[in-house]
């Protein structure tokens, strides 16, 4: 199992479908992209962004239930792929108890994001799906301005708004 940073949200082309970008920490830096939907393409990015819609969005819900049920969330973990579908474990602490919730990978990222919480890939995930980044020929760094510049595209057209009911 390998701890990610989230790198971000992007739209995939040609069809705009949007993806969140994980990132190995250590190893090397493989990148694992994951299709999700708009509603938590939207909620992703806005936590990352720090942006607080003028009412709670499905995943601020659930973050403020665990806090007012007195629970942490300690971990998500991608833990398998199977027939084109991530799955992932949202682990809860709850007093001296651990709960493991099935999750979308999408939704628990979300919620990882507001709450702070590490996300981890097991191994054999990141071995079937995830890819080596290319770098720049210049300084060998990965090109993850352009996978961020990418995301930030996707988002400039796309607001709490357009979620509402």
């Amino acid at each position: 199992m390998e701890e990610m940073e989230i790198l971000g949200v992007r739209a995939e082309l040609p069809g705009n479908a949007p993806i969140v970008m994980l990132q190995e920490r250590g190893g090397q830096g493989r990148i694992l992209s994951i299709f999700i939907g708009a509603p938590e393409a939207t909620a992703i990015v806005l936590a990352l962004d720090g942006v607080e819609p003028p009412r709670p969005m499905t995943h601020d819900l659930f973050h403020q239930v665990l806090d007012e049920l007195g629970a942490t969330p300690e971990r998500v973990v991608v833990t398998e792929l199977r027939d084109g579908t991530f799955y992932a474990d949202l682990y809860v602490r709850l007093g001296n108890d651990v709960h493991v919730v099935s999750s979308r990978p999408s939704d628990a990222i979300a919620l990882a994001v507001r709450c702070q919480t590490p996300v981890f890939v097991e191994t054999d995930v990141l071995d079937a799906a995830a890819a080596v980044p290319e770098t720049d020929d210049d300084d060998d760094e990965p090109l993850a301005d352009e996978v961020v510049e990418a995301f930030r595209d996707f988002i400039d057209n796309v607001s709490p708004e357009d979620f509402e009911s």
